[in-house]
């Protein structure tokens, strides 16, 4: 169940209650009776690093890219070295 946190408009007590989702929020202080409000507060859950899907289950053209160390756009753009043949090599 999440954590909600309270705070007294007249007292300034500061208040943390687990309640359900669909539970109904406080709106009156324990200590004075004074009305309550609602603090949002950071969250502990935090997104570090990569972590995501286009970089962690990259398509080929992006895998091949950071196996080479070149961007996907500019393997795609570059064209295969042309090979010269001459008649000797034909015959």
């Amino acid at each position: 169940m999440p954590i909600y946190e309270y705070e007294c408009r007249q007292c300034s007590k500061h208040l943390e209650v687990t309640q359900k989702i669909t539970d109904p929020p406080l709106t009156d202080c324990s200590s004075c009776g004074g009305e309550l409000r609602k603090i949002i507060t950071n969250t502990s859950f935090v997104l570090k690093g990569s972590g995501w899907y286009v970089t962690d289950y990259p398509s080929a053209d992006r895998k091949n890219a950071i196996d080479s160390g070149k961007p996907a756009d500019a393997q795609k753009t570059e064209k295969p070295a042309e090979t010269k043949t001459t008649e000797a090599a034909k015959a």
